[in-house]
């Protein structure tokens, strides 16, 4: 099973919900396997502190211009849909951090003067906090692509664990990449006008994948009804709520997580939810 966590904005508490949710089912019992997609500011391991024991470096093919066989005709700058390639009097200019891979401009040129090189743009992590398995991706600092990131974690969801994918902020193609193909989507938002308008674009978003969701509405407060009146004309579920209490911000300010039994209850009820909805579409399929 894969079940994604996202929002329409930063800030709303989805690594809260990701983080807390995986480890409940893991104290559960259950084979639960933490996946951070928030490649460019991954903070699941400030909470989880796994012990790391594997990191492999994620490479992504740039073109390597031999400037001796280099006749600059241009094709290769011509052809290429990202501009990352300029030919000037003094060769052909790599702009490589705007490359995205494609290996085009190597078999349009005509001479055989490019060819491909292999260049670091981050990291994966693989841990362990007790029985949680916890993953995260790394982009490096000033790299402005982390999707081929995304595609080398995908690769390490596991079927038979349950999968807790914590996706990126917004509505970008990260976001689309990570939440794609997910058994269930959890939309953590939070009771004001800001957290309605970006929960509208993560409906949007979530509708359009065809992916089952439900709201989780963290911050909790009598100002819920910002969020309810909303729901309640899309014909969206509000599977649980997240109390405004200063006792989570104490523990999120040192990094801990959410182990009351109280807020087990609430992760138990999600959970309890998103089996319902699953179950549902399966005897639907039946």
């Amino acid at each position: 099973m894969k079940i994604s966590v996202l929002s329409g904005k930063g800030g709303t508490g989805k690594t809260t919900v990701a983080t807390n949710l995986s480890y409940y089912l893991s104290k559960k019992g259950e084979k639960v396997q933490y996946l951070d997609f928030d490649v460019e500011e991954p903070n699941g391991f400030i909470f989880l502190k796994p012990k790391i024991e594997n990191t492999f470096e994620v490479k992504v093919k740039v073109p390597q211009i031999d400037e001796s066989s280099c006749t600059q005709c241009g094709l290769c700058a011509k052809k290429c849909n990202f501009n990352a390639l300029s030919v000037t009097k003094n060769g052909v200019l790599v702009f490589e951090k705007i490359c995205h891979s494609c290996g085009l401009c190597s078999l349009v040129c005509p001479v055989n003067a490019i060819t491909e090189v292999e260049r670091e743009i981050g990291k994966i992590e693989i841990g362990y906090t007790d029985n949680l398995k916890v993953v995260r991706g790394v982009l490096n600092i000033g790299e402005p692509m982390g999707i081929p990131i995304l595609k080398d974690l995908k690769k390490l969801i596991t079927p038979d664990y349950i999968n807790i994918i914590d996706s990126p902020p917004g509505s970008s193609c990260s976001v689309v990449h990570s939440v794609e193909g997910s058994d269930y989507g959890i939309l953590v938002t939070e009771p004001t006008k800001f957290g309605l308008h970006d929960l509208e674009i993560a409906v949007n978003v979530i509708r359009q994948l065809g992916v089952p969701f439900g709201v989780v509405i963290n911050k909790s407060d009598e100002n819920d009804y910002i969020i309810e009146e909303f729901c309640k004309k899309q014909g969206i579920d509000i599977i649980e709520r997240i109390p405004f209490d200063r006792s989570i911000a104490q523990k999120y300010s040192k990094g801990e997580l959410l182990d009351d039994k109280i807020f087990m209850e609430v992760f138990e009820n999600i959970f309890s939810k998103i089996m319902e909805v699953s179950n549902n579409e399966a005897d639907s399929c039946n």
